[in-house]
């Protein structure tokens, strides 16, 4: 079996390793705490974030809707360097697929919202009730809106009164920014607070992206029947959302909590007072960690799948790059010891501090993190530049994971992985070559090379369409080798 328990009376645990969680207490004792080892966690963790077959899922409706769902999110940023955040996100999942089709399903047939869950994402739209409570406490209730809305209700009404009579509207419909004065968030137009103010409290939303600026249009024309959704009362939201983290992430510590769906801040207090109902009413339950001395969570309902992911010798077959803002990331502390990987996002770090690269996308092989690619797509020349590729120290000397582990990482098959991931990735952004930088350790530079020019384009991945233009990157790099797809 996969998972043994402790009495929560005195911490003792069985010495059959092999015994089975125990559902109930026995008579006169207090029910035991079950027991899972680090890489049931992970494993669960990996399933719900849709990675167990990467590039492997057919994009439809409903794949992604479920990925969503299951993930609370796909997080929207305007880095542009290899592609967008949410296509990349999504490509990890699917593989290279028609990001007009994408679209379509977002902003026509409205699977998907914006709104902010940990940062700004596309969230599904059954989460729409949750999120209701949210738009009404910034429309309804004090919040950090509430001077500036006060102070500037003109501009909130006319910004409003516009898009009624005139949208969709984009901010850049309306006046330019006011001349002179300080710099930075507040300094930005008023309509543009105004209109930010407006999404936020729900009274408008986002109808489509032009060039990935947001237009604007009322609530009810974007998500008809949204604005007669009643928002649940705030203790109801405050169990939804550790429902939902909770739900995303398999098991959880309290940090971790706090740390996934980031949005809104939830007071400490209140979300320690949801804790204790879920506990209450049996929905939530303790478990604990080998290994790991934190209090853990779960979702009772979860339990048959962490005794599943616990019996598991494999979890993941397959190699994708990770967005820095992919919802497996988004609490880094936590991926660092599930995964023993300890990942930092370096774009606004100085070049000569930087030590993987301004845009480090974190390679995923077989339910692992074995290094990470600084990537870069040159549309015009319909390149993808690979700048600099880190292995990990234990992959390339032949170790074991750090952390959660299913049986040795074979290192031949981690480059064709990867090979086969960054032809996928150039078919994606519609690169017809790659070009090959820097690879630490460098012995692993021809091996990678080789699996590069060895590699094809797996049937049905035909190139996408080119995408908007990159920022400049301030530290180019020689390409020392080229590859041709």
């Amino acid at each position: 079996m996969s998972a043994r328990s402790r009495s929560s009376t005195d911490g003792s645990r069985p010495a059959d390793r092999g015994a089975a969680v125990e559902r109930g207490a026995r008579s006169g004792a207090a029910a035991p705490t079950p027991v899972f080892p680090l890489r049931a966690v992970a494993a669960l963790f990996i399933e719900r974030q849709h990675l167990e077959r990467p590039r492997g899922i057919r994009l439809t409706a409903r794949s992604l809707a479920r990925l969503a769902e299951d993930t609370g999110g796909l997080q929207m940023d305007s880095i542009n360097v290899v592609d967008r955040a949410h296509y990349l996100t999504a490509w990890s999942r699917f593989g290279p697929f028609d990001r007009s089709a994408f679209d379509r399903l977002v902003y026509r047939r409205r699977v998907l919202f914006e709104y902010f869950a940990h940062m700004a994402c596309l969230v599904p739209a059954t989460h729409l009730p949750g999120w209701r409570r949210v738009m009404h406490y910034y429309a309804h209730e004090r919040s950090g809106w509430s001077p500036w809305v006060k102070r500037n209700a003109a501009h909130v009404r006319d910004a409003e009164r516009a898009i009624r009579e005139h949208g969709p509207l984009a901010s850049s419909d309306f006046e330019q920014a006011r001349r002179g004065g300080a710099k930075g968030w507040w300094s930005r137009k008023p309509a543009a607070h105004a209109l930010r103010y407006l999404w936020t409290a729900g009274r408008i939303a986002v109808h489509s992206r032009v060039h990935f600026e947001k237009r604007y249009d009322l609530i009810e024309r974007v998500l008809p029947g949204a604005a007669a959704v009643a928002p649940p009362p705030a203790e109801e939201f405050h169990r939804w959302h550790v429902r939902q983290s909770l739900h995303a992430m398999g098991a959880a510590t309290g940090v971790d909590l706090r740390m996934y769906l980031s949005y809104p801040r939830v007071l400490a207090a209140d979300r320690r007072r949801a804790i204790e109902a879920l506990l209450r009413s049996g929905e939530v339950v303790e478990i604990a960690v080998e290994g790991d001395t934190n209090r853990w969570l779960a979702l009772a309902s979860d339990l048959p799948a962490l005794e599943a992911a616990a019996r598991r010798r494999a979890t993941a077959r397959g190699t994708t790059l990770l967005s820095p803002f992919d919802s497996f990331l988004w609490h880094r502390e936590r991926t660092q010891r599930l995964f023993g990987f300890d990942y930092r996002v370096e774009i606004y770090t100085p070049g000569h501090k930087r030590v993987h690269g301004y845009y480090a996308l974190p390679l995923y092989h077989d339910g692992h993190l074995i290094g990470r690619v600084d990537a870069k797509t040159h549309r015009a020349e319909r390149r993808l530049e690979v700048r600099r590729v880190h292995f990990e120290p234990w992959l390339a000397r032949g170790g074991p994971a750090p952390a959660a582990a299913w049986g040795a990482v074979d290192l031949d098959a981690a480059l064709a992985g990867l090979a086969d991931a960054l032809g996928s990735l150039a078919a994606f952004v519609g690169a017809g070559r790659v070009t090959l930088g820097r690879v630490s350790p460098a012995r692993l530079k021809a091996p990678l090379a080789r699996a590069l020019r060895e590699a094809r384009t797996a049937p049905g991945q035909s190139p996408a369409e080119p995408a908007d233009a990159a920022p400049d990157d301030p530290e180019p790099e020689a390409v020392e080798e080229e590859v041709p797809l």
